[in-house]
C-alpha cells in the first residue's frame, strides 16, 4: 500500500535529515493530501513517508507519533484561517458601526476561505476536505474542532449578536452549526451537485456559491430570530 501511495504522488528519492528545501513543510503537505483523502485512521506514518519521499524516522523525528503528526497537519492551516477570520469581523465591525448585517459578518466569517479556494492551491482543498472530514468525526472531531477554532466561532457569535440584538444566543449557536455544515460541504468540492444538477452547477465554482452561500446563511438565521424561538 504504501509503495502504491508513492508510486502515485511519482517517482521520489528518499532524503536523510536537513537535505531539500523545506522538508518538514513537504511532510506536513504528504500528510495533509493523505489524510484529506482516507481520514486518520486510515493512513500510516510509513504511506505518509513514501509519499514524502522520506524515511518513516525523519517524520518521528520532526514530529513524533501520528496522532502529533495529523495535529501538525491541523494547525499550520488553523492558525492561518483564524487570523484572516478575526481581521475581516473586525474590519466588518469597525466600517459599518451602527449598520451591521447578518449576511455581512457571514460573509467576513466565511470568505477567507472561498477567498482561498479560488486561488486552485491543492493544499487549501486539502485543508478545506480535511477539515470537513474532521467536523464530521464523532469520535474526536467536535473535540478537535473546539481546540482550533472555537476562539473565533465565538467572536462570530458575538458579532451577530450585536447585529441581532433580539436574537437568543441559542438560536445564534444553532445557526452556526448549520452554517458550517454547509460551508465545509461547499468547500469539499465533492462534485456531487455537478452530478445531481447535470452539470447546471458545478462544485468549483466559488463565484457562483459567493453570490448565494452568505444570503442563504443568513436568511436561514434571520427567520430564526423573527420567529422568536
Amino acid at each position: 500500500m504504501a509503495r502504491a501511495l508513492g508510486q502515485a504522488g511519482g517517482v521520489r528519492g528518499r532524503r536523510r535529515k536537513g537535505e531539500g528545501p523545506d522538508l518538514r513543510e513537504s511532510i506536513l503537505d504528504a500528510a495533509e493530501a493523505l489524510f484529506s483523502r482516507h481520514g486518520f485512521y486510515g493512513v500510516t506514518v510509513r504511506q505518509v513517508a513514501a509519499e514524502a519521499g522520506v524515511d518513516t524516522a525523519l517524520i518521528h523525528y520532526y514530529f513524533g507519533a501520528k496522532r502529533e503528526l495529523f495535529e501538525s497537519v491541523f494547525a499550520r492551516r488553523a492558525g492561518i484561517l483564524n487570523t484572516a477570520r478575526l481581521d475581516a469581523l473586525r474590519t466588518y465591525a469597525e466600517t459599518h458601526a451602527g449598520r451591521l448585517s447578518a449576511e455581512g459578518i457571514i460573509e467576513a466569517f466565511i470568505d477567507p476561505l472561498i477567498q482561498r479556494a479560488l486561488t486552485n492551491d491543492e493544499g487549501w482543498r486539502n485543508y478545506f476536505r480535511l477539515v470537513a472530514l474532521v467536523n464530521n468525526t464523532p469520535a474526536w472531531g467536535g473535540e478537535t474542532m473546539h481546540r482550533f477554532f472555537d476562539p473565533v466561532v465565538q467572536k462570530l457569535i458575538d458579532t451577530l449578536a450585536l447585529a441581532l440584538p433580539r436574537a437568543e444566543r441559542r438560536d445564534l449557536y444553532w445557526a452556526y452549526q448549520f452554517l458550517t455544515g454547509a460551508m465545509m460541504l461547499t468547500l469539499s468540492e465533492t462534485g456531487r451537485i455537478d452530478q445531481l444538477s447535470d452539470g447546471l452547477c458545478r462544485s468549483t465554482d466559488m463565484g457562483a456559491i459567493r453570490e448565494r452561500l452568505y444570503a442563504w446563511c443568513a436568511a436561514g438565521l434571520e427567520e430564526l430570530v423573527r420567529r422568536g424561538r
